[in-house]
């Protein structure tokens, strides 16, 4: 049974209280449901807003059995006493109730250049317990993960601004306020009228309520769907399609790539041949770390029919950055699967993200789980470090690294991954490298940038990620990656 995981920023759990719920707010569907899906009432809802048609290149199904979101529009929680029929723009949420089953909640909005200056705090029903969190602080500053303007992905009219997505575990019962960072109610401020006005909230906010489902191996409800749509191996298809990807490293289905010795990954550096070497770079000592072991998209339940089908390369990978998914560190490692599965729902379902946007994850416990689809040792383009998507890898700790340190195991990881794939590429850990901007807060587009081979994403965009803590380590995680390939 899955536990309650509060945030590391959160506060200890409450109370339950003896109030009653208000009505489930329950996602509405935008599309007509099966009579085999309406007699199975076990099985949660489809997202709000499915279209009935999807857009080209994005698959038809909406899953059942490997999850579902609730989007639930947020509604205004002040008025100004001033004119008492306005509702505030500086504070929204939704009052507490009852919904389905969850484990990762976020906030999206419509724009995707918009900013949210302020503070987005939920509190969650554990579902097992019915014990009341207590307010749980959701990181807002998450516009910094995103596709590079420009691109066929960012430019695709499905993108929205988000929230980081927060872990809560197995819930049931949610409350969320979100209040402008200059924000002031009537109530707590007698004379609000005389200060400034609070800059207004986003426009569309709506709390996303993910639910990862259970990985037990089977295939999801897209199969049912595709098949009404004429496409009954879609979903088979896809889950080749994104094994095929890896078929140079390992079997079809393989749920784990396994890992190699240095001297083995080097004769797979000559067989791969992923940057099209010269024979003068064959002749050359290629310093390829070991191939660390890594789980699969198939080893974490990944359901290839949210993802659009196809995959996107860049030309190489000349730098690596690392990021932090701000999503709190309370869970176990055996819940990870689930965890990026949420994730992946949330990037592709809630922000309109073609796939999860990261091209590794790393648990506290030092295990390395495949991101976006198009294999593991290519140079797949990610949407993980807006501007610098290009010709990089992004790699992200799963957990909050402000005021928590990582783990010896996490840091290790990092450098093992950096070591082998940097290798692939003629990189050296320990270097600097220039890549072109995109496009940033921090860097104007076309600026060539000198940065670290292993970054933070601080050093390519003004954000705190991948959290003070992390950030303190990459030293070390440079001279651990440059070791483990031999230098």
């Amino acid at each position: 049974m899955r536990g309650f995981l509060a945030s590391s920023i959160g506060v200890t759990c409450a109370a339950a209280l003896a109030l009653p719920l208000t009505p489930p707010a329950l996602a509405a569907t935008a599309r007509p449901v099966p009579a085999s899906e309406a007699a199975t009432t076990a099985r949660p809802g489809p997202h709000a807003g499915t279209p009935a048609t999807t857009p080209a290149g994005r698959r038809v199904a909406e899953p059942y059995a490997a999850g579902s979101t609730q989007s639930l529009p947020l509604e205004p929680l002040t008025r100004n006493r001033a004119t008492p029929s306005a509702p505030s723009s500086a504070e929204q949420g939704l009052p507490r109730r009852a919904v389905r089953h969850f484990s990762l909640v976020g906030v999206v909005w419509d724009d995707p250049t918009a900013e949210l200056h302020g503070r987005v705090q939920v509190r969650t029903r554990d579902a097992g317990t019915g014990t009341w969190s207590g307010w749980q602080d959701v990181e807002t500053h998450n516009a910094d993960h995103a596709a590079d303007p420009d691109t066929t992905e960012r430019a695709s009219g499905r993108v929205r601004g988000a929230t980081a997505p927060l872990w809560v575990g197995d819930s049931d019962g949610v409350e969320v306020r979100v209040r402008s960072g200059a924000g002031h109610s009537a109530e707590q401020t007698p004379d609000a009228r005389d200060l400034p006005a609070a800059p207004p909230l986003p426009s569309g906010l709506r709390l996303e309520l993910v639910d990862p489902g259970e990985d037990d191996g089977a295939s999801s409800g897209d199969e049912e769907e595709s098949r009404a749509a004429g496409a009954p191996n879609a979903e088979t298809s896809a889950r080749t399609e994104a094994s095929t990807a890896n078929a140079g490293l390992v079997a079809l289905g393989a749920t784990e790539i396994a890992a190699l010795s240095r001297a083995r990954a080097e004769q797979e550096y000559l067989a791969l041949d992923p940057g099209g070497l010269t024979e003068q770079q064959r002749q050359a000592k290629p310093y390829v770390g070991p191939r660390p072991g890594i789980v699969t998209r198939r080893g974490w339940g990944a359901n290839e029919g949210l993802r659009e089908s196809g995959f996107r390369y860049t030309k190489k990978v000349k730098a690596a950055f690392v990021h932090h998914t701000a999503s709190g560190n309370n869970y176990r490692c055996s819940q990870v699967p689930s965890l990026i599965r949420s994730i992946y729902r949330y990037h592709v379902k809630s922000m309109g993200w073609r796939d999860i946007g990261y091209n590794f994850l790393i648990d506290k416990c030092g295990k390395i789980y495949e991101g976006r689809a198009g294999g593991v040792a290519k140079p797949v383009l990610g949407a993980h470090t807006l501007g610098f998507n290009s010709n990089s890898m992004g790699i992200a700790v799963l957990g909050s690294y402000g005021a928590t340190k990582p783990s010896n195991s996490a840091v290790k990881a990092i450098a093992r991954l950096t070591a082998w794939k940097l290798g692939l590429y003629r990189v050296n850990p320990k270097g600097k490298t220039y890549l072109t901007s995109a496009g940033s807060n921090l860097h104007r587009k076309g600026k060539k940038v000198r940065l670290n081979v292993i970054s933070g994403h601080r050093d390519g965009f003004k954000t705190e990620c991948p959290g003070r803590k992390l950030y303190g380590k990459l030293g070390s995680a440079r001279s651990k990656a440059a070791r483990y390939q031999g230098r």
